[in-house]
């Protein structure tokens, strides 16, 4: 069972549209090592875990990772807001404006939608841990790498990403 919080951990307020970078950052959300793919192994693998505490720590940090889902959400839904279809011409992401108009959506910034073959789920609790240690890991440097070519480019522009999606790194590490 959860409860549903309206607000923010970290307030997004995007000061200035940027539909191409939302473009990039929705990857985040749905896209092979984004948000709901992590919130999904966690929530599913803690069946298989022997006692009450590790369920109960696979059951918190997968709640945690739906929170970064809808700050990335939010964050992809701040930077589209109201771009007409010229803007997103102009920034070379027509494709994704052509599926998805102004919303977010499951996929990657390539368009490839999200696919649950990419969670790793096993039949062996000690196996499931180890593959969380390496993928909590791996998304951590992920993140920094995802992040960091977009965001130097948008900083020029004056977009205001990032503080939105500075939480990334730390929360992964938390982990």
């Amino acid at each position: 069972m959860f409860e549903y919080q309206k607000f923010l951990e970290r307030p997004i307020r995007i000061k200035k549209k940027d539909p191409h970078l939302g473009n990039i950052i929705t990857t985040q959300y749905g896209g092979p090592n984004g948000e709901l793919g992590a919130s999904l192994r966690y929530l599913t693998q803690r069946y298989m875990m022997p006692d009450d505490v590790t369920k109960g720590l696979l059951t918190d940090i997968g709640t945690e990772e739906l929170g970064h889902l809808e700050m990335v959400g939010t964050l992809v839904t701040q930077l589209c807001k109201d771009a007409a279809p010229k803007d997103w011409l102009n920034l070379e992401s027509w494709q994704y404006y052509a599926d998805n108009g102004n919303s977010v959506a499951i996929q990657s910034a390539q368009g490839s939608p999200f696919n649950a073959a990419g969670v790793g789920i096993t039949g062996d609790a000690l196996t499931n841990l180890y593959e969380d240690l390496a993928a909590d890991g791996a998304q951590t440097q992920r993140q920094k790498s995802h992040y960091k070519k977009p965001l130097q480019r948008r900083k020029k522009s004056g977009a205001n990403a990032t503080e939105c999606v500075a939480f990334a790194p730390p929360t992964a590490a938390a982990h």
